[in-house]
Order: C-alpha cells, then structure tokens, then sequence
C-alpha cells in the first residue's frame, strides 16, 4: 500500500535535516513545531489566529476529545477541520492515540494488574491494562471507556485527522531492563494491531489518512535500537520518540535522543513527542529530528511568561511596570509591534484574558519564528550559530 504521506528531504547540514512533507494536500515545511490544541482548540487563541499565524499543523488530544464532544458529534461536523473552522487548506491536524494518557492515569500499577479504585475523582482512574488494551473510568461521568489499538484508530479516523498515531505503552521511568522490555514488546504488538486496522479504516473509508509509529525503549540505548528495527517493518509514514521527558535526568534525555535519532528510517518524518524548551528544540534538530510538540508556549503564556530572543521575560517582575519597550525587541509579531512591556504587565497582574491571548500569541510566535529561522539555518548551513544563540539567551547548554 502506497505512504499516504509523501515526505522530501531538500538539504542538510551535519545530522540536520530541511525538508517538507505532503498529507491530504496539506504542506508541511519541516523542522516544523505543532502548537497544542488539546481539546480542539490552541488556548486562548482561535482560527484566524492559526491562519494569521501561519500554523502548518496543530496536534489534538485524542483521548480527551473522545470523551467529550466525543468523535461522533465531531464526524457528524465533517471532522476536526470544520467543527474548528478550519479551512480545507489551513493546518494539518495530527492526534496522539491516547496512550500517553493511560501513562498519566492515577494508580498505574503495570500490565495484567487490577487496580482498586480511588478516591480522586478528578483524575481518570485506569482499572486494567493488559494485552488487549486499557479499561478506565472516565473523570467527567464515570464512564466505563476500553481503549485498544482498534479502538484508537477508529476515534482517530472519525475524527478526521490527517495523521493517527499508534496506540503504544509509555514506560514510565525509572524501569528496570526487564520491565521496559516487557513494555515495549506489548508495544510493538499494539503498534501492529494499530496498522493493520488503520489500512482498514483508510480502505473500507477511501480515506488517505497518515500513520506514524511510536518507539518506545524507555532509557536503554539498545531497546530503543531494537524497537527502531521491529517497529521499521511496518513501513509506516513516519516515526516518533515517545517515553520521553517523563521525569529522566536531562542527561538521560539528551543520550537517548542523541542515540537513537539517527537510527529512524532517513526518508520519513523524524518526531520527538512532548519536547519542548527552545533549547531542545534547537538541540534536537542538530541530531535529524523533524516535528516537535509542546504545550509550553501556552501553558507559560497563562504563567505570565514570555519566550523572546533574550531569554524568558516574567511579566510579572516589578521593574516592567514602567518598562515602555516592545516585549521582544528582536519580534515583529503584532503584540511587539502594538504593545509595552508595562501594558503586558498590568494585564497580567490584574488577571486580564487579554493578557493570556497576548502572551499566548507572541510565545506561539517565537516558536513559530524559531522553526523558521531554524529551516533558513540549514539551508544556509548557519545552525551552530542559531544553536549558540539560543543556549546563551536560555543560559542552558544540552548536557
């Protein structure tokens, strides 16, 4: 069966990597960062903000998008694109598959385990995780939901998303070798189901939706190895890192990323899930890497923090009460252009939405102008310079 995705590598400068992908007409020009929109929305920011901002593609959440509005109501829309306004040539849409949040649900205990139910009825509850899935309760009404890999592309597909992610087992850290490997082989075998029902789908729907698979490996330089080769006979349309940055030293995370990056197949689109700072960011495409995600840009944002070409800026530090410059000297988004560090700081302090859809956009811009300074790097084969700017401003260097 022919990549529903085509990807074509333009140039590259060491391990870094200038290129671009087509999805259901849909052009992504990479290194490129997704803005999060969990719930089908970027925080604070609607659609004619994405367009104006020149959003390739956004990733939604899966797992919480099924529980509510719930995939059905969305297909009966005509899919993500129009039940968020999008226009049929505006940004990608890519959803994970859920499996990160059965990672996240209270009480984990491990495969085959039951797990008695809590007390906090705020956090969903997983009941089972075993070979045919994961059995939770919802945290909105209590629901009994079964997540499997078949269940996972069936949402995925009905949400009409351009690119599925597989169902995969996120191993937690610390594990032992025996029990990553446990973890990934389940994995590996989730991640088979997941294909063969995402062709499928695609074929019974005549639908050319993307897939991506997950490698997993937890810390283990040589798992991961292994998972990359199990995980390359699927052919899929790209290859993500998953069971990252989900509490490892730093340290860690730079190895495994600096390891395996360059053992994912070199003609499709190289994913790192979950990252991050401007410093991984910048770091990680120096090793091959391709797409980023991340909800810092946002999440900051509603913190009252600005990423710009200097360094952080807390907008609640008292000396920008009277401070009159633009946020970000070296930005020409419309927030720089229009407002002062003292207007930004005020609203912030006096808990204004302005201030939060401000700063949201400004920071979704610099990562934004970060990707495409990044892209203009390669080409120009500069990237280290790029790279140095960015460790100086962050005072942070990969280690």
């Amino acid at each position: 069966m022919p990549n529903a995705l085509q990807f074509r590598l333009k140039t590259t400068a060491g391990a870094a990597r200038r290129g671009e992908y087509t999805v259901n007409g849909r052009v992504v020009q990479t290194p490129a960062f997704m803005p999060v929109a969990t719930q089908a929305t970027v925080k604070a920011l609607g659609t004619a903000d994405l367009i104006a901002l020149g959003v390739q593609q956004i990733v939604c959440n899966t797992y919480h998008l099924w529980q509510r509005p719930g995939e059905e109501l969305i297909n009966r829309a005509g899919g993500l694109h129009r039940f968020m306004g999008l226009p049929d040539e505006a940004s990608a849409i890519l959803t994970d598959s859920g499996g990160f949040q059965v990672f996240s649900l209270s009480g984990r205990k491990g495969v085959g385990v039951d797990i008695p139910a809590e007390a906090d009825k705020k956090k969903p509850l997983l009941r089972r995780l075993d070979e045919e899935g994961a059995v939770f309760a919802s945290p909105i009404d209590g629901k009994l939901y079964q997540l499997t890999p078949e269940v996972s592309m069936q949402v995925q597909h009905d949400l009409g998303t351009d690119i599925v992610m597989a169902l995969d087992e996120c191993t937690p850290y610390p594990a032992t070798v025996e029990e990553t490997r446990r973890s990934m082989e389940l994995t590996h075998r989730w991640e088979r189901r997941s294909i063969d029902e995402h062709r499928r789908l695609n074929e019974e729907r005549g639908t050319s939706r993307a897939f991506f698979a997950i490698v997993q490996g937890g810390m283990y330089p040589e798992l991961r190895a292994e998972s990359v080769q199990a995980l390359g006979e699927l052919n899929a349309d790209g290859y993500a890192l998953g069971g990252l940055s989900v509490g490892e030293p730093k340290s860690l995370y730079n190895e495994v990323l600096e390891t395996t990056a360059s053992l994912l197949p070199a003609d499709k689109p190289r994913y790192v899930m979950g990252v991050g700072t401007p410093v991984d960011l910048v770091h990680a495409v120096g090793e091959g890497i391709d797409l980023f995600d991340c909800v810092l840009p946002t999440r900051n944002a509603r913190n009252g923090q600005l990423f710009t070409w200097s360094g952080r800026l807390n907008l609640r530090n008292a000396h920008l009460k009277d401070d009159f410059s633009p946020p970000d000297h070296d930005c020409d988004c419309p927030v720089c252009r229009t407002y002062t560090r003292a207007y930004l700081s005020h609203l912030t302090r006096a808990g204004e939405f302005l201030g939060l859809r401000l700063a949201s956009y400004h920071n979704v811009y610099f990562y934004l102008e970060l990707m495409r300074r990044i892209r203009r790097a390669i080409e120009e084969d500069t990237l280290p310079a790029l790279q140095q700017r960015i460790y100086t401003a962050y005072e942070s260097m990969p280690k």
